[in-house]
Formats: structure tokens, C-alpha cells, sequence
């Protein structure tokens, strides 16, 4: 799965250079961007017993930089470089590692296509594309009456434990993006993002016979930023 996507991606990258190649206007030239914003993310899945997951959305941000790339009239290529927060919360604590809160940080790469298209004195965005991602951090946060207990997270692949205070997650992440938005005249941007993974981030745990469990990460998000 890992193999294809990738593959997938590096067709996708080199396409769009070709394009960039072929594509001479002399009006239109590669801007950057810096953008932040919020994220409402969730993990959805399985449990180790097969049963759907039930954790609420979680409350994060990211913030970055792209390049818009000109590769036809009104049409771009887009990627960027993003430190994004993930994860799940669940107020009553599922049996899923007895967590009220997971938290998951990325170091994530948007490879984006957007068609721009001219709408009163701005620009109507709509972009579509996949993304590639790394966890750097993240901490796993267990409330109750009697006190919290916190855990970090480590992401690695394999499934040996070498401690009960850490919770293990794969370190890649992969899925695609979609976003549409409003870029006004002077360059300030405001979009609506939403974000579905494709790979499974469950670290296999050898102590669960028949572990079923899975997650992936999805979420929502808003951004505003500045294009120059």
C-alpha cells in the first residue's frame, strides 16, 4: 500500500513538472505562501477486538508555507512543507489505551493541485491532492476523578515494548487533501480543508492475540494566510 502511494505521488510530482516545463507565460510566476490555522481531527478506525472506535473531534493547528507553481491558465501545483497536530479525544475514556486525549504532531507534505478562477476582484480556490507525513511528537493524556496520567508517544514500526509509559504509533502517515477557498486581491487567503488518511498508523501490539485494531487520521480544518 506504502509502495503505491509513494509511487503514485512521484508520477503525480513529475506530471506536473512537465507541465510547469511546457507552460510559458511570461505573465504568470511561481508566489509562496505562509499559512496557519486550526484543525478539528478525529482517528477512525477499529479496536483490538474489530469494534469501531468512538472518539471525538480534537482541536489542533498547523501552520507552514507552500509554492503555487503556474502549470496551465488558472490551474497550479501547490506543495508545501506543514507542522500539523492530530489525534482524538474521547471524555470517558474507551478501553483504547484508557486515553481521554491522543495527541499526534506531523511534519506533513501537501502535493496540491489548484484551479484558481477569477471571482470579483479575488480568486475562488479549489485544490485537491495527496499528502505525505511524519510524527515528530505527541503525548497520550488519561483524566479521572482521581488524577491523569500522561504518555508519550513514540513512532516507530515493529511491535516490541520496551516501556508501559509510552504509546507507540507508525511514524507515516499518507492520504489526501481537498480544500476550496477565497484569495483576495492583495494576496490575504482564507480556505476550508479537509483531510482523509489512507494508511494505518496502529502500532501491532504482540501481547493482543488476534489484534484487529486500526487508525487513521481525518479531520477538518481552517486557514487564513498571506501569498507573495
Amino acid at each position: 500500500m506504502k509502495t503505491k502511494f509513494l509511487t503514485i505521488t512521484i508520477l503525480i510530482v513529475f506530471t506536473a513538472m512537465s507541465a510547469v516545463a511546457q507552460f510559458n507565460n511570461n505573465s504568470s510566476k511561481t508566489s509562496f505562501a505562509v499559512l496557519g490555522g486550526v484543525n478539528f481531527q478525529n482517528l477512525n478506525g477499529k479496536d483490538a477486538d474489530g469494534d469501531q472506535l468512538e472518539y471525538d473531534l480534537l482541536l489542533g493547528y498547523h501552520g507552514g508555507v507552500n509554492a503555487q507553481i503556474p502549470v496551465a491558465p488558472e490551474f497550479y501545483f501547490q506543495p508545501g512543507l506543514m507542522l500539523s497536530t492530530k489525534g482524538a479525544q474521547n471524555p470517558e475514556g474507551l478501553e483504547m489505551a484508557l486515553a481521554s486525549k491522543i495527541r499526534l504532531s506531523y511534519l506533513e507534505m501537501p502535493l496540491n493541485f489548484v484551479y484558481k478562477a477569477q471571482l470579483g476582484n479575488g480568486h475562488f480556490m479549489l485544490g485537491f491532492g495527496p499528502y505525505l507525513a511524519y510524527g515528530v511528537g505527541g503525548k497520550v493524556i488519561w483524566e479521572s476523578d482521581s488524577g491523569s496520567m500522561e504518555y508519550d508517544v513514540k513512532f516507530k514500526e515493529g511491535s516490541n515494548s520496551d516501556s508501559s509509559d509510552i504509546f507507540y504509533v507508525r511514524p507515516f502517515d499518507a492520504g489526501g487533501n481537498i480544500f476550496a477557498g477565497y484569495e483576495l486581491p492583495g494576496g490575504l487567503f482564507f480556505q476550508f480543508n479537509t483531510q482523509l488518511g489512507m494508511l494505518n498508523i496502529n502500532w501491532e501490539n504482540e501481547f493482543i492475540p488476534d489484534d484487529q485494531s486500526v487508525l487513521k487520521n481525518t479531520g477538518f480544518g481552517l486557514s487564513a494566510g498571506y501569498r507573495f
